[in-house]
Parts: structure tokens; sequence; C-alpha cells
């Protein structure tokens, strides 16, 4: 079986590309999988760490408020549907996956108009424009959400959820090691922060504008700061255990990037983050209760409609990005210290869990490919 899977930008499109490559090389080990991604990109590294060949597209996103910046885009786009053809003639795979992110759409057009079957996996509760466009020729349409037949034909949609990190299990082993990890109390409540693999501005600022009230208070607090953390100040060089740059106070720990995320979940008795798909499935699979504060700047504000969907389920606490640093930091201590609302949070975000889902994806990339 030969297999492209394109998409990529963030981490959000780029774990569950790597969890379906996963499963499709568990179940086919003779499987020849080629990833094709945005050219700059973190897909760029974090694919051929996970063991897998990756080809840069030289795509960019469209500008949405100043139309005049998409004139290189269009040439860009130009010269991406061009190696997209020659990527798909080359290869000749036996199916396409598209999932999502403005990567995989000339790869996709590409394969579509060649005559190769697609899949389109959408993370989100509110398609993407890219996965929108390319629903019409795709065999089938894999979501995380009810309800999406309002974006895509009805026939082609399978729930499935979204694929997760395969490292998600919370024992005792790891929650043990986690505190030595982090350097934290295996005795007080821990509050685990995440704005996405760059970080968010709304949710650093509203840490650093509350650390003398956190340091006051009886938890701690594990804080990924992401790599665009401007705006908190430098975060020495040296880093935890040698991997994470870092930096620690009485009850925080802060870093750029949480390597070892597993270990954060483990200790974690209540995660404040943003509302991408990705990390919402994580949550689902983990059970943990959860601060949802959406980026207002993602296309088609496709993460407060993420939140909203989980707080209708009573499954998430949502908290808009513009009261986030008025109101971030004493909902987190109200809430925190209820442990009645963490565990009806914790049961209703359960619910919502699909931990088979790169298998059920992979299912039907099997029945695509049969026919």
């Amino acid at each position: 079986m030969k297999v492209i899977i394109s998409g990529g930008g963030t981490g959000g499109h780029i774990f569950p590309a790597i969890s379906i490559a996963n499963e499709l090389k568990a179940r086919h080990p003779e499987a020849e999988i080629l990833f094709v991604g945005a050219e700059d990109r973190m897909e760029m590294e974090r694919v051929p760490a996970a063991g897998y060949k990756i080809i840069g597209l030289p795509v960019a996103g469209f500008d949405r408020k100043k139309l005049l910046n998409n004139i290189p885009v269009l040439f860009k786009l130009g010269r991406s549907l061009a190696k997209a053809r020659k990527i798909v003639r080359d290869f000749r795979p036996d199916i396409v996956i598209g999932v999502g992110g403005y990567a995989s759409g000339p790869l996709l057009k590409a394969a579509t108009q060649m005559g190769y079957p697609t899949l389109l996996q959408e993370q989100n509760s509110y398609a993407g424009v890219t996965n929108k466009l390319l629903a019409q020729k795709a065999a089938k349409i894999c979501v995380a959400y009810d309800g999406m037949g309002q974006f895509f034909p009805k026939e082609k949609i399978v729930l499935t959820g979204n694929p997760v990190r395969q490292d998600l299990v919370v024992t005792e082993a790891k929650k043990k090691e986690a505190y030595t990890y982090f350097g934290l109390n295996p005795n007080k409540k821990t509050v685990l922060v995440v704005g996405g693999s760059l970080g968010a501005r709304t949710i650093n600022e509203s840490m650093q504008a509350s650390l003398r009230k956190i340091e006051e208070g009886d938890v701690q607090f594990i804080w990924q700061t992401g790599k665009n953390a401007q705006s908190i100040g430098e975060i020495p060089a040296g880093g935890l255990h040698g991997k994470d740059l870092y930096k620690k106070g009485p009850s925080w720990v802060r870093l750029e990037f949480i390597s070892r995320m597993d270990l954060a979940y483990s200790i974690a008795d209540l995660i404040v983050s943003r509302a991408g798909a990705g990390s919402i499935s994580e949550f689902c699979i983990l059970g943990k209760p959860v601060i949802l504060v959406p980026s207002p700047n993602v296309a088609e504000d496709h993460q407060t409609k993420n939140a909203q969907a989980l707080m209708k389920k009573g499954a998430a606490v949502l908290i808009t990005d513009d009261r986030a640093i008025k109101d971030l930091l004493p909902q987190t201590l109200e809430l925190i210290h209820s442990d009645e609302r963490l565990k009806k949070l914790s049961t209703n975000i359960s619910k919502l869990a699909h931990p088979d889902a790169a298998k059920k994806i992979v299912d039907e990339i099997d029945v695509i490919v049969q026919k």
C-alpha cells in the first residue's frame, strides 16, 4: 500500500496525521507512507522525528485582512500545485489523506484531478475552507463532531473522532516520575497551562500578570509558554533535564515547550488551554477538567465553536480571550478547589472521547483502497 498524508502547520494537524500513519504501519508493515507539508513549518521537523519522509510545498496561507498581501501567496499556490502534481505522478499512491490546513489543498487538488481517491480528516466542529473545497471529490470524510452535514455531503461522513498521541496513558508510575521531572510537590493540586506549540499571548499575559497571586496560593502550575512568548521575557537556556527551556518559581515551572506532555498530563488536576481540536481530543481521552480560552485569531473562529460544543454538554468552562486577563486566574483558583465541579467536568468530557479514532480512520482507508 502506498499512501500520501498531507496537511500541517500546527501540532493540531501533525499529531493526528502521525497517529494515522502509525496505525497504518501497525496494520500494514510494508506500507510506504509519504508526508507532504508546508515548507518552513513545524511538520518539516516533527514528521522526520517520527520516522517518516516528508516533502515541503512552497504554499502559504491567505491573509484575510490585507488582501494585497495575497499576491505572492497566489504565486506560491501555483508553484505548489505544479510540485504537487509531480509528487503524485512520481509516487502513484493508492490513496491520499488530507488532515486539514492550507498545506493539504494543492496536494489533494492534484490527486483528485489525476483520478486518485482521497480521504479527508476534519478535526474541528466548524469545517475549514480547504476541506470544504475538497469535500465534493473526496471518497470519505472522517469527522470528530456531530452535525457536520451542514458542511459536507452527509453520505460521505463517518464519525471517527480525532486521533491523538499514543503515549497518553496515566499511571501511578508516570505520576511519580512527573513530580520528580518537574520538581513539584505531590501533595499540592496542579494546574497545567498550555497555549499550543507556538504559544498564546493572552494566556501568557494572564499568567504573568498573576504571578504574585499564584506564588501566594497553595496550588502549583506547569506553564508552557510556546515559542512566541517574547511578551513575558526570555526563558533562560539550560533546561529541564537538558531538554526543555525552563524557569522555576516557588509554585510554578515555566517552559517554552513540554517535550514530555504525557508526564504533564499525568499530574494535571485541571488544564487551561486554547481550544484546538487536537488538544480537546486529548483532554477527552484523558478525562481532564479544562478551562478553554479560544483563540480569536483562527480561520472561521473555529476554536470558539469547538469550545462552545463542549460547554453546551457541561464538558468544559469557556472564558473568552478578551476576558482572560481579568477572569482566568480567579476562575482557575475557584475551580481547582471544587472537587465536585472538577469531577462533573471530568465525567462529561470523558463521554466525548473516541479512543479508537485512528483505527476507525484506517478501517475507512482499507475499504477505499480495496475497491
